[in-house]
């Protein structure tokens, strides 16, 4: 594990006890008490969703026996936030649901309000566009997150492929060096064959005079 990786996670662990006990708290609190403590909380869901994508950069650079166990520790953060989301929600819109009822209960309205079809059928409405919408958001943040995971991936490949062709490229410099080793020997064999053969014809042309010398003299 990387010393960036340890950091990012270590401030990720003391922000999320420190979310999950202002969660706590907040359950208990009311007015702007409980409001204020709920936007703590969601700015610091942003700062620790920040610090699951620094971690998971760092993770996926590293080998792959360490990057498997650090993608599924970050799995298991990621499903802790999700349900501190979830939690957040809950305390937000129980929150808004009891305050609206306080001020039906204390206007003295509860009992003479009634609400028509059409306002019912337009409420409905806007509850459902509401829902498309917040899909299409995660849809576009789940988009963006897969976009930024294939660009890691395609870094790493990148970079796995660089070292081979760096070996290749070194190994081609030292055939090319063989290679010219090579020649120069055979160059050399050759000049040394063709010297031999030039010394080989002189003694072969010398012993030839000397035998007809011989045989002059012999003959004479």
């Amino acid at each position: 594990m990387s010393e960036v990786f340890e950091g990012y996670e270590r401030q990720y662990c003391e922000l999320s006890a420190n979310l999950f006990r202002k969660c706590t708290s907040a359950s208990a609190l009311d007015g702007e008490q409980k409001k204020q403590t709920l936007s703590e909380i969601t700015g610091g869901i942003d700062e620790a969703e920040s610090l699951i994508r620094k971690m998971n950069l760092d993770a996926r650079t590293l080998q792959p026996s360490v990057k498997a166990n650090l993608l599924a520790k970050l799995r298991e953060y990621k499903s802790d936030l999700n349900n501190l989301k979830r939690e957040v929600k809950r305390i937000t819109f129980g929150n808004l649901n009891a305050a609206a009822r306080n001020e039906l209960l204390e206007s003295g309205l509860a009992d003479t309000i009634a609400v028509s079809a059409d306002q019912r059928t337009r409420l409905m409405s806007t509850t459902e566009r509401l829902g498309k919408s917040s899909d299409r958001i995660k849809d576009s943040q789940r988009t963006m997150l897969e976009t930024e995971d294939l660009g890691v991936s395609i870094l790493e490949d990148l970079h796995s492929q660089r070292q081979p062709l760096l070996r290749a490229h070194d190994t081609l410099h030292g055939v090319d060096d063989n290679i010219g080793r090579s020649k120069r020997i055979l160059t050399n064999m050759s000049r040394r064959m063709n010297k031999n053969k030039w010394t080989i014809a002189c003694i072969g042309t010398v012993l030839v005079i000397a035998i007809i010398v011989i045989l002059y003299f012999k003959l004479k």
